[in-house]
């Protein structure tokens, strides 16, 4: 790498260095291109190794793969503690994994693939979905003057994917169990868990940045207002949440103007060129609107097990955002697990070849 990069580059691009991961199956879960999960199956062989006793501590022992104590990273937990969720010790566990990328449609599922065959080489199947973002066209940036980066997000369709693409993934698992066995990118259908064998109706949710946003979101559905269109009657499902440098409290990420202001982009109305808009009345009335429905920190407490791993000296998504979402969930009681990594930025999360990546698999395997 270019030695007058700077940390936050380095990262960036050893993340996005890796060669893409091709996945073991690619299933729709709805019409659009961008209604698509790829599925990661594990060999069997690491399956019995992923049930090893976690690290009691982040940063240190062994991990979901039982793998070496953690070196050369300074992990540690700061708040709360999230109780292991009860597993069957003959299933698979299930990770669904979202991506992050600001909701804007540069930025896709297959960022993630590597991190996703990192986490089925330990044990893990893995779902990581794909959703719709922003239109793939430049325009002016939320509260700036001339062009800025793609819009952030669609509304409401980034949100409809996100509930979509979780309320189909059991029955889209149990398709594929009801299919011929497969093999894939990762062994011979000889070595390897049949989809039969993965729990799909209790799986962890994972997700980067604004990924991490959509799993927080996705826990706490049943929070949601009654009538609105994603609300669920009860509590979903879930071992639990691990949010990865995640975009967990929109009222902080908003001040600090995180990602260009794609919290405001993915909120705000949207209408056609020339078209006029609503005024700031309404539009005040239409963001506090949304806001309730879409901001994690105000779905609190979710009673789900949360946890999130955030670096220290993240420029993208500052550890501010995690630090406003514990105090959040605090109010009402419920514990966060907030593990902060000192020294990296918004990228090792999701780079399986750094630390941190065994600090994500450790707490993955604190719920399974």
């Amino acid at each position: 790498m270019n030695p007058a990069m700077t940390r936050a580059e380095r990262e960036e691009a050893s993340a996005f260095g890796h060669a893409e991961a091709p996945p073991t199956a690619t299933v729709a879960y709805g019409p659009h291109p961008d209604q698509v999960v790829d599925l990661f199956l594990p060999e069997s062989r690491t399956v019995s190794e992923s049930r090893a006793e976690p690290a009691s501590r982040a940063g240190g022992g062994a991990g979901v793969g039982g793998g070496a104590p953690l070196s050369g990273v300074a992990a540690r937990v700061v708040a709360g503690s999230a109780p292991p969720a009860p597993g069957a010790a003959a299933s698979v566990p299930l990770v669904a994994l979202f991506h992050g990328g600001a909701w804007r449609a540069p930025y896709h599922r297959r960022h993630l693939s590597p991190l996703a065959a990192y986490l089925a080489g330990h044990g893990l199947a893995v779902a990581s979905v794909e959703y719709r973002r922003g239109p793939l066209v430049d325009g002016p940036a939320a509260g700036a003057a001339g062009p800025g980066p793609p819009r952030a997000g669609r509304w409401p369709e980034t949100f409809d994917d996100i509930a979509a693409a979780l309320d189909a993934l059991p029955s889209l698992v149990r398709g594929l169990a009801a299919g011929p066995a497969a093999g894939g990118p990762l062994g011979p259908a000889a070595c390897r868990v049949r989809w039969a064998d993965v729990d799909a109706g209790r799986p962890v949710l994972v997700g980067h940045s604004a990924g991490g946003h959509a799993v927080l979101w996705a826990a706490a559905r049943h929070r949601l207002p009654v009538g609105s269109r994603w609300r669920l009657p009860a509590p979903p499902a879930l071992r639990g949440v691990v949010g990865l440098a995640a975009i967990a409290d929109f009222g902080t990420a908003r001040a600090l103007g995180v990602c260009s202001h794609a919290v405001d982009q993915l909120l705000a109305p949207q209408h056609p060129p020339a078209t006029p808009g609503p005024g700031p009345a309404e539009r005040a009335t239409l963001l506090a609107h949304r806001l309730a429905c879409t901001d994690p920190s105000a779905l609190l407490p979710s009673g789900v097990p949360t946890t999130l791993v955030q670096g220290g000296a993240d420029i993208d998504v500052p550890p501010a955002v995690a630090e406003a979402f514990v105090a959040a969930a605090d109010r009402p009681g419920q514990r966060v697990r907030l593990v902060r990594v000192e020294g990296i930025g918004h990228f090792p999360p999701i780079d399986p070849a750094t630390p941190t990546a065994r600090t994500v698999l450790t707490e993955i395997g604190r719920l399974t």
